[in-house]
């Protein structure tokens, strides 16, 4: 896996999705990190230094898979020009068919009603 700059990454993501316009996949993936192995980070906690967590950002596309790391001071910055690209590059989806908030309660009551219609209530006294 190689490990970019966010902003050659954000270039790499931008060419893998070109890449898979007309057939395939981009997945990525977001993973909290101190980018230090457990022993370091206990080394750490004890002798009471503070851990700084980042982001792992990872991208793969079936072949290539690249990934960096985004700090709290970059975050703001990569997830916007993050949003952008994807904004950008997901026209591929299909746009969702809303039904009419009326129409759709209208309909549900009318089924209701079709279902209490066939049913007959029985009283208790009414028993020979």
């Amino acid at each position: 896996m190689v490990r970019l700059q966010p902003d050659p990454f954000l270039n790499e993501l931008t060419s893998m999705f070109e890449r898979t316009t007309e057939k395939g996949s981009v997945w990525v993936t977001l993973k909290h990190s101190s980018d230090k192995s457990k022993v370091q980070r206990n080394k750490m906690a004890t002798a009471g230094e503070e851990i700084e967590y980042r982001c792992l950002v990872r991208a793969t596309d079936g072949k290539k898979n690249i990934s960096t790391l985004v700090g709290a001071k970059d975050h703001q910055k990569f997830q916007a020009s993050y949003a952008t690209i994807l904004k950008a590059r997901m026209t591929a989806l299909k746009k969702r068919e809303r039904k009419d908030k009326r129409k759709a309660a209208e309909a549900s009551t009318a089924s209701d009603n079709k279902k209490h219609k066939g049913t007959k209530k029985r009283s208790s006294a009414s028993k020979p």
